[in-house]
């Protein structure tokens, strides 16, 4: 067992309206009654944001964004900077998650970009890694994570690595149903700790958080918290659902 915190995030995507969020946000809430042995955040879409917040304020639930633009502020419209996010009491920030990278077509610089605009900040910082199945079944997954590890972690100084969480997130387990088999997700985690070794240090890695993400149901989510470098979840379809959701927080801090 580490003695690392889990952490449990609840991506929304582009899902929910006013009238559903709201509630949505105060079940999770009260459902968070682990004392506070993991962490725990919803990250709802950016029009929902401050309704969210509104919700969750006071609580141990953190307010996390899907996205931010690097720059202060300029012409870049429909983008939202880090200040706007702060604005609204955002703690934490998803960068390089699959559907940015592969729909929306964001490329590793812009995501390095994001992960140092975002520390620079004070925030907390997700960054998301993973292989396409094209590339698991070329036998690249390592290779992959790496690439994505070394490009989007450049120029992160040592003493923010506290704010930095990765989550790997294959991308074709994503909303399909798929979960990598404990064995596999464990493997890929380990990999993945090896390579923060090595670009900072063993202790650093040690210390570092990395999240599973992938059809994360609270029937499979036991088994795999219980492997070794799996240190939570990152949640999609049901994170949707409060009781499925803090059904899954409950197993990462058991």
């Amino acid at each position: 067992m580490n003695s690392r915190r889990p952490f449990v995030g609840g991506n929304w995507k582009m899902n929910g309206r006013m009238a559903g969020v709201g509630p949505l946000a105060g079940a999770v809430a009260a459902g968070v009654t682990n004392g506070g042995a993991v962490d725990v955040a919803v990250f709802p879409a950016f029009p929902h944001l401050a309704a969210v917040g509104a919700v969750i304020a006071g609580s141990s639930v953190k307010l996390g964004a899907q996205d931010l633009y690097p720059e202060s502020d300029g012409a870049f419209t429909g983008e939202v900077s880090v200040g706007m996010l702060a604005d609204l009491g955002v703690r934490v920030v998803l960068v390089g998650h699959s559907e940015r990278r592969h729909v929306i077509g964001e490329s590793e610089t812009l995501i390095n970009r994001k992960v140092c605009a975002g520390l620079a900040a004070d925030l907390e910082v997700m960054l998301c890694v993973g292989e396409t199945e094209q590339q698991r079944n070329d036998g690249r997954t390592d290779a992959v994570n790496t690439t994505q590890l070394e490009e989007g972690l450049a120029g992160v100084h040592p003493d923010q690595l506290d704010r930095v969480t990765i989550a790997y997130e294959p991308v074709w387990a994503i909303g399909t149903g798929l979960t990598a088999s404990p064995t596999d997700a464990q493997a890929a985690h380990a990999h993945i700790r090896k390579v923060l070794a090595r670009l900072f240090s063993p202790t650093a890695a040690e210390a570092m958080r990395i999240l599973y993400g992938g059809s994360v149901k609270p029937e499979n989510a036991a088994e795999l918290f219980a492997s070794d470098d799996i240190d939570g979840g990152l949640i999609g379809g049901a994170s949707l659902d409060a009781q499925a959701f803090n059904a899954i927080v409950d197993h990462a801090g058991s």
